[in-house]
Order: C-alpha cells, then structure tokens, then sequence
C-alpha cells in the first residue's frame, strides 16, 4: 500500500448558508490523502498503473464548483467520485477549508474532514 497526498488545492467557489457567501462566493482550500496499492507502479514506471494526481486534481476542482451549503456535503462527493472512478483507491481523506469564513471573529480557517473506506 502507499499514500498519494494532493496539497493546499485553492479555489474560489459559492458554498456556504449565507446569501454573501452564495453570490460572491469565498476561497477555499482542498487537502486529499488517497491510500492504494502502489506496488506495481513504484516498479514500473507507468502512470497508467498508478493514481495520476491531476485526475484527482480535476474530481476536486469540478466538484468543488457546485454549489453546497456544507463543506462536509462537498466532501462526500468528492470522496464518492474518486471511489467510482479510480478503482485501485481504498481510503480517502478529504479536508475542505473555508478561508477568512464570515463567522464574526478573526479566524484564519473552519475545515471539514471526511475519512471513508471503500464500500465492501
């Protein structure tokens, strides 16, 4: 087994409860851990055989770009599109982070974490 992480992914998008936050949106940041058996392309060489991070990257960025009240509702999808679609992932962590989220104080960040295994 090993681990693909895919950092700091930043993105400008609409999610939030709030009217501000639906119509001019905020900034948002993206931190995934995938872990898959890395075996075969630690040998081989092939990015056919192993996660390729730009996939990832995209899954994060499309799904990110429908709107969400929830940070954790953005999260499952993108946990729910990389298991349909990457058939060698077996664990994800997703965080979504919220920059400067307008909660009425001076706070850097609010972050979701989803961890899943993939259904049996």
């Amino acid at each position: 087994m090993g681990k693909i992480r895919v950092n700091n992914i930043r993105i400008h998008s609409n999610h939030g409860c709030l009217k501000e936050e639906m119509l001019i949106g905020s900034d948002y940041r993206v931190d995934l851990e995938i872990t898959a058996d890395l075996s075969l392309p630690a040998k081989s060489d092939k990015l056919s055989e192993t996660v390729d991070y730009v996939h990832l990257n995209n899954i994060v960025k499309e799904e990110m770009g429908i709107r969400s009240n929830l940070l954790e509702h953005v999260a499952k999808r993108i946990i729910d599109r990389i298991f349909q679609e990457i058939a060698n992932v077996t664990n994800i962590i997703v965080e979504v982070s919220k920059i400067n989220p307008p909660i009425g104080g001076d706070v850097e960040s609010v972050t979701a974490v989803l961890e899943s295994e993939r259904p049996k």
